[in-house]
């Protein structure tokens, strides 16, 4: 039986961290830039949205999600962990 593989999908959220920024992390971990929010890896791809998030009666920061998506499981939990540790150490 075959078909069309089946995407793995992860989705995390930063805070304080603009899209710019996970762009480039992502880029140094083997991306590339295809649109402004868009970076696409070897096996991978990770896309971006950004929404203003209340964290107070009168302060609110950007909160970026990223969608990550590939084949396999293995090859996103590490790619989403190295850039994970790179967005926390730049965020809010």
């Amino acid at each position: 039986m075959s078909g069309a593989p089946v995407m793995v999908e992860r989705e995390r959220s930063y805070r304080g961290v603009s899209a710019r920024a996970l762009i480039g992390y992502l880029e140094n971990l083997g991306g590339e830039r295809v649109d402004d929010r868009t970076v696409e890896g070897e096996d991978w791809c990770a896309s971006f949205s950004e929404s203003k998030v209340s964290i107070g009666p009168s302060m609110k920061l950007t909160e970026t999600t990223v969608t990550f998506e590939g084949e396999r499981a293995e090859t996103l939990d590490p790619l989403i962990k190295k850039f994970s540790q790179k967005a926390v150490r730049a965020g809010g």
